[in-house]
C-alpha cells in the first residue's frame, strides 16, 4: 500500500480533472493536467531528501512523516479555491508520498537482497500494478456521488490506513548504530557512491526510460481509447482489465527471479515488447491492419507494455540496490529521484506528441525499450 500510494494519487484524480477544470481554470483546461505533473514534481524532491532522512532517523518515523505531510496536502487539496492553491497541494502531497515510496524500498533492502529481495518487489509491484484497476473506478464512482473534492477524503482515508497498519505490524529495520548523520559531507559522499557505481548508473537510466514509458502510457491512454477508438466511456473498464492482467506479471517474476535471475528476465520483457511494438508500427505505417483489428492491437500493444513495467521495476530497483544495502535509504532516493525526474522529462514530449492517433506513442516506447535493452547487455547477468 505504500507503494502503491503513487499510483493511487495520479489514477484516482483522472476522471476528475475535466470538471476540476471546470471549476479552477474554466479560460485553459488544459492546465488541469498540471495536477498530475505537480504531484510528480513534488514526488521528485521529496525522494532527494526522505532517503538520507531514513538513514539518519530510522525508517519508521520518516514513513509516518512522510503520510502526515501527505494527509496535509489532500486536506488543502480539498479546500483549494484556486488552480494556483490545488497545484501547491499536489506538490505538498508529491513530497509526502516520496516518504512511503522510498522507505518501503529501504525496508525491503533492510530485510532482504539480491534475488530475494527481487521476489519480494514482484509482490510489492504486482499491488503497484492492479490500483490503477479500482483507482479510476474509485474517482468516477466518489464524483458521482459527491464531487471531485471527496476524492481527497480518500487520499486521507487511505493515508491513514496505510500509516495505521504500518505502525502496528512493522517495526523498526534500521538499528541505531548502523545509521548515518544527516551532514551535508555524508550525504554528498552517498551521493558520489552511489553514482560512482556503473551497475547502479545502468539501471537508474533504464529504470528513467521505463518510468518515461509508463508515464507516457498513463498520460496518454484517455485521449487514445476516447479520440481514436471512441472508447472513452469505457476506458475505466478496458484501463482495469488490463491492469488485471499486468498485475500477474509480478506473481510470475517472483515465481521465476530465484531460478532465472533477475536481469534475464528484464531482457526477456524488453525484448517481447520491443517486438510487438515494431510489428504493430510496421503494420499500423503500411496500412496493412484491418480496421476491426485496429483497436484489439493497440490492447494488446497496451497490455504487453504494462505487463513489461511489472517483470522489470521491480528487478531493476534490487539490482541497483544490491550494492547499496549499508546506505539503502540515500541510495533508495538518488536511485527514485532521478528516474522519477528524467522519467518525466521523457513522457511530456511523447504525450505531446499525440495526432489523433497511437502511432507517436508507439514510437516513445519502441525507442525506449530499445535504448533500455542496449543499456541491459552492459550488466552482468551471472550474479544476477
Amino acid at each position: 500500500m505504500s507503494f502503491a500510494t503513487i499510483a493511487f494519487s495520479i489514477d484516482a484524480m483522472l476522471p476528475a480533472l475535466p470538471e476540476i477544470g471546470h471549476a479552477l481554470t474554466p479560460q485553459n483546461l488544459n492546465r488541469a493536467q498540471l495536477i498530475v505533473t505537480s504531484f510528480l514534481l513534488g514526488l521528485g524532491l521529496g525522494t532527494l531528501f526522505t532517503g538520507p532522512l531514513s538513514d539518519a532517523f530510522g525508517r519508521r518515523r520518516i514513513l509516518l512523516g512522510g503520510y502526515g505531510i501527505y494527509i496535509i496536502g489532500a486536506v488543502l487539496g480539498y479546500l483549494a479555491g484556486s488552480l494556483e492553491l490545488m497545484l501547491a497541494a499536489r506538490v505538498l502531497q508529491g513530497i509526502g508520498a516520496a516518504g512511503p515510496r522510498v522507505v518501503a524500498v529501504a525496508v525491503v533492502r533492510d530485510i532482504y537482497s539480491g534475488r530475494q529481495m527481487a521476489k519480494l518487489m514482484s509482490f510489492v509491484i504486482t499491488v503497484f500494478m492492479l490500483v490503477p484497476v479500482i483507482a479510476p473506478s474509485i474517482g468516477a464512482v466518489i464524483i458521482t456521488l459527491s464531487g471531485w473534492r471527496v476524492i481527497f477524503v480518500a487520499f486521507v482515508i487511505f493515508a491513514l490506513i496505510s500509516s495505521i497498519w504500518f505502525s502496528l505490524r512493522q517495526p523498526e529495520t534500521l538499528p541505531v548504530e548502523k545509521r548515518r548523520k544527516f551532514q551535508l559531507g555524508p550525504l554528498w559522499g552517498g551521493v558520489k557512491e552511489v553514482l560512482a557505481n556503473r551497475s547502479v548508473r545502468i539501471t537508474i537510466a533504464v529504470q528513467a526510460l521505463l518510468s518515461g514509458v509508463l508515464y507516457a502510457m498513463l498520460s496518454s491512454a484517455q485521449q487514445v481509447f476516447e479520440i481514436t477508438f471512441d472508447q472513452g466511456a469505457n476506458f475505466p473498464l478496458w484501463f482495469g482489465a488490463i491492469a488485471i492482467i499486468a498485475g500477474a506479471s509480478g506473481l510470475l517474476n517472483a515465481k521465476l527471479v530465484i531460478q532465472l535471475g533477475m536481469v534475464f528476465l528484464v531482457r526477456s520483457a524488453l525484448i517481447c515488447v520491443m517486438l510487438i511494438s515494431f510489428s504493430l508500427l510496421v503494420i499500423i505505417w503500411l496500412d496493412l491492419m484491418p480496421a476491426r483489428l485496429y483497436f484489439p492491437g493497440f490492447l494488446v500493444f497496451m497490455t504487453s507494455v504494462f505487463f513489461m513495467i511489472g517483470m522489470t521495476l521491480g528487478n531493476l530497483n534490487a539490482i541497483a540496490m544490491e550494492p547499496m544495502g549499508h546506505i539503502a535509504g540515500m541510495a533508495a532516493s538518488i536511485i527514485s529521484a532521478i528516474a522519477t525526474v528524467i522519467g518525466v522529462v521523457i513522457a511530456v514530449p511523447i504525450g505531446l506528441a499525440f495526432d489523433g492517433t497511437p502511432l507517436p506513442l508507439m514510437i516513445g516506447v519502441f525507442c525506449c525499450v530499445a535504448l533500455s535493452l542496449g543499456l541491459m547487455q552492459l550488466i552482468r547477468s551471472d550474479s544476477a
